[in-house]
């Protein structure tokens, strides 16, 4: 969850995606749309990586 939060801050500052497009046409051009579209993918991107590393993680353990 970690590493998906810092490549969107990155987009925030340069590092192109999602988060860059939210910056520069949802928050720089008052399109509040855009900004919402992008901030949802976001947070379900980092759910289904959660979700499928916390799965992956209770198959592969072997305690």
């Amino acid at each position: 969850m970690t590493l998906i939060s810092f490549t969107a801050m990155a987009g925030a500052v340069g590092g192109g995606g999602l988060g860059q497009l939210a910056i520069n046409y949802g928050y720089q051009r008052y399109q509040g749309d855009v900004m919402l579209v992008c901030v949802l993918l976001l947070v379900l991107i980092v759910t289904a990586v959660q979700y499928s590393g916390n799965y992956a993680a209770r198959r592969l353990d072997r305690r």
